[in-house]
């Protein structure tokens, strides 16, 4: 399997901070999971789609995160995602969150494949896997 990376941007709104203008240090975790919807949308997959044609969805189930420096209101922050493990029912991540190319925190994410309706783990559809597999 190929280790498959994606980056996007976004704006730090008045509403990700605190009263000091620095990111909320929860709101790092919103910066991340718009990171790997967009690395799904990168694939041309859709949640909505997981849902519908595969009922399953992807739930996170552990995170260690590192901050290093904080970001800042009006700052442009790019949010780097890394596939770096795939199991049956997970996927590893890892993800970094920079301002201008220095790192202001790093994470290790893994999210699992959840039945909908019973959220219990459930085998990555073999369609998904193989689209993850070769990016």
């Amino acid at each position: 399997m190929m280790e498959y990376s994606n980056k996007s941007t976004y704006r730090i709104y008045y509403e990700d901070t605190d009263a000091a203008g620095v990111v909320y240090h929860a709101n790092y975790f919103k910066f991340m999971e718009r990171g790997r919807t967009d690395w799904l949308r990168s694939l041309k997959i859709e949640q909505s789609n997981l849902k519908n044609e595969h009922q399953v969805i992807f739930v996170v189930t552990a995170s260690e995160i590192f901050y290093r420096r904080p970001a800042k209101f009006d700052d442009e922050v790019t949010v780097t995602t890394n596939l770096t493990r795939m199991r049956g029912a997970s996927i590893h991540f890892d993800q970094e969150i920079s301002v201008s190319k220095v790192l202001v925190c790093s994470a290790s994410n893994i999210v699992a494949c959840v039945d909908m309706t019973s959220y219990l783990p459930k085998r990555i559809p073999a369609k998904i896997r193989k689209i993850f597999e070769h990016g």
